[in-house]
């Protein structure tokens, strides 16, 4: 099937991104895994060729002119990734090493916020990364850790957070976007609610962030984290966003060089922000890159991004609903370019490696989302997520390769 949107230039798009040229098993590439990894556009692969090629040094320490140089385009860097998620200011800004690096970062921090008795709330449909540090702060500190249910659609039983949380609940900690069935959640109804309880909100914007432009300050959220490969970035760089107040309060997560104001052996005082946070050499050029690729995402225009992925999301559901045996977990009134699926009688993993001879790139397994997994009773599903470089000629390809992959199975 061919079809022209009126929001976006498609193959242009796609001559942007080298990998999309390549063959796997004799077939041209289908790359239906951007949940998991985006690809990279031309642009940000120049971008880290031009810092290894032309101004490689360490930040913040050198006089020299390729120190300063590549200080002045890390700083620079991180006013791109203010703007684009509306923080107030730079230095509430801090660069990790990703998503799962933030949430632990905070987690940490939290240990001198938590007593016993004092409870977490966290989502039925969250990632490992953001449940076990939560687990493992609870056992520190002798707080509980409660869960948010969800229904079989996919949606969060909101009802149920009403009767959850308390004065006791401290914080709140919740995904923007479940990376297993792409529900897009309610969370400024989350995090007006924690607030009003006094509860901290911390916000996995991870599966969002490739789809969804979030206002930090519009959703008065005390903390965001995202990972740059899954928006056109690198791997190996993120950045956690956190209110000042909160971020001037809690400790260090590291200690080393750059973090620090004055060491002697008998006491160490902290920089200021976000320094604090960032010990040791940071991912410079990765930083840079993560900027160069929200630039090049916000030049297509995130609305643009949200309604053609939109599209291609209803075309492969409709699609697959024609299959027998089809069944869709994750069907929220609300969500992103993900679909999350299993044919009755057959095991997720040799669906995916079927289709990958036919050169089609899933994901197969728990998706690190093992609780949803345990609540549809199954033991893992096949995942195809769109981005706004795929086409519906691709779709098409997937459709029949799944047709094939079925015939061959039963």
């Amino acid at each position: 099937m061919s079809r022209q949107t009126a929001t976006l230039d498609v193959e242009k798009i796609r001559k942007d991104f080298p990998i999309l040229k390549r063959k796997v098993n004799g077939y041209p590439l289908v790359y239906f895994d951007n949940a998991a990894t985006s690809q990279t556009p031309q642009q940000v692969i120049d971008t880290i060729s031009d810092y290894y090629s032309n101004y490689n040094a360490n930040i913040h320490r050198g006089v020299h002119a390729l120190s300063q140089e590549a200080t002045d385009r890390y700083e620079q860097a991180r006013e791109t990734v203010r703007q684009h998620f509306n923080a107030a200011k730079a230095h509430e800004i801090i660069f990790t090493s990703g998503t799962t690096h933030g949430i632990n970062l905070i987690a940490n921090g939290f240990s001198s916020e938590l007593r016993e008795g004092d409870e977490v709330l966290v989502s039925a449909m969250e990632h490992h990364s953001n449940i076990v540090p939560w687990q493992m702060l609870c056992e520190r500190t002798g707080a509980k850790l409660k869960v948010i249910p969800m229904d079989l659609k996919g949606e969060l039983l909101i009802s149920e957070l009403e009767k959850l949380i308390s004065e006791k609940t401290k914080m709140v900690f919740v995904n923007h976007v479940s990376n297993a069935l792409g529900t897009v959640n309610p969370i400024k109804k989350i995090i007006d609610k924690a607030h009003e309880f006094g509860a901290a909100v911390l916000v996995d914007g991870a599966q969002a962030a490739p789809h969804i432009k979030a206002d930090v300050q519009a959703l008065d959220v005390d903390f965001y984290v995202v990972s740059a490969h899954k928006m056109c970035g690198p791997t190996g760089v993120g950045m956690l966003y956190g209110k000042e107040e909160w971020l001037e309060k809690l400790p260090p997560y590291q200690g080393g060089g750059e973090m620090i104001a004055t060491v002697t052996f008998e006491k160490t005082t902290y920089a200021g922000l976000p320094h604090k946070f960032e010990a040791g050499t940071p991912n410079i050029c990765g930083g840079i890159a993560f900027a160069a690729a929200l630039d090049y995402m916000n030049a297509i225009g995130f609305e643009n991004i949200a309604a053609y992925e939109q599209e291609l999301l209803h075309y492969a559901t409709n699609k697959l609903k024609e299959i027998d045996g089809m069944v869709i977990y994750g069907e929220a009134a609300e969500k992103t370019s993900v679909i999350s699926f299993n044919i009755d009688g057959l095991h997720p993993y040799d669906i995916g490696t079927l289709l990958d001879k036919m050169g089609i790139a899933v994901r197969t397994g728990h998706h690190c989302a093992q609780p949803i997994m345990d609540f549809f009773n199954i033991p893992g599903t096949v995942r195809a997520s769109f981005s706004f470089y795929n086409t519906f000629e691709e779709i098409d390809r997937f459709i029949e390769a799944v047709k094939k992959a079925k015939m061959m199975l039963q």
